[in-house]
């Protein structure tokens, strides 16, 4: 029970993904994305490789600023193979290269811009107005025609009051995962962050995704200060247009305030 006396989603099972060693990965039930409980939500499998990335080589005084994460084809739940090489190496900047494979097949492929910090006496720029605060917990959330016993259940979901993922956005909702990436392992903000980017569109469904095919085909998370804690703010919008496509974009707050932003391009299709 929540601490309001709501009934908590059943989450089947202990964490997103179980290590095989090797760099190979057994993928729970819990990955199951919206449409179908046999592919995955792109949030997981976005946070495993950027796992990787992350802790490829890391470097004392360096920080992963960016990830583009482009998704060729759907990723099924099952075992996944991660991959990770450096592009480039030099005295202030790395650029690092990753891929998730299932069955021989890329499903994921990832850059990483990894950037020496700034000094202390750099300004601070426009920031943003602060997130709304925290809602009070809810009944688990509802989407129409999703798959919601996957990913959905394994995050906790907070919207605007009388608000959730079938309300027309611009939207916002704190989120945080209610599982571990890995079994066994700690998860850290950078990862708890790519679990959720993926999600910036869904929160601001403004694109009738039942009368038109509508599917994001990357994911890129830029942050400007590491992240901090377990729980994030996501307020997204979208803007689209005839003959051209769709394009997602998100602000990410942690409960400190803003610390970076999430774009999507979003296909946009007749069915």
């Amino acid at each position: 029970m929540t601490e309001n006396g709501l009934a908590e989603p059943k989450v089947r099972q202990q964490a997103f993904y179980r290590s095989l060693g090797g760099g190979r990965f057994e993928s729970s039930s819990a990955t199951g994305g919206r449409w179908s409980a046999k592919a995955q939500h792109a949030g997981p499998p976005s946070a495993l490789l950027g796992r990787a990335l992350e802790g490829h080589e890391a470097r004392e005084g360096f920080r992963v600023a960016r990830v583009t994460l482009e998704l060729p084809r759907p990723i099924p739940v099952g075992e996944l193979h991660v991959e990770v090489r450096t592009l480039r190496s030099g005295g202030r900047t790395e650029l690092i290269e990753g891929r998730l494979t299932s069955d021989g097949n890329t499903v994921m492929l990832g850059r990483a811009w990894r950037v020496a910090i700034s000094p202390a006496d750099t300004p601070q720029l426009r920031p943003e107005p602060g997130p709304p605060p925290l809602p009070q917990p809810q009944a688990p959330h509802t989407m129409a025609g999703a798959h919601v016993d996957g990913y959905i259940a394994a995050v906790e979901w907070r919207f605007e009051s009388g608000k959730g993922f079938d309300t027309p956005g611009p939207g916002m909702a704190w989120a945080r995962q209610r599982i571990p990436l890995v079994a066994g392992e700690p998860d850290t903000p950078l990862t708890r962050a790519r679990t959720l980017a993926d999600s910036s569109w869904a929160v601001a469904f403004e694109l009738d995704h039942f009368r038109q095919l509508v599917i994001n085909t990357d994911i890129t998370l830029a942050l400007h200060r590491e992240p901090v804690g377990e729980r994030f703010c996501i307020r997204s919008s979208t803007a689209s247009s005839p003959a051209g496509s769709g394009l997602a974009l998100g602000q990410l707050d942690d409960t400190t305030g803003d610390c970076g932003r999430i774009l999507q391009t979003l296909l946009v299709a007749g069915r």
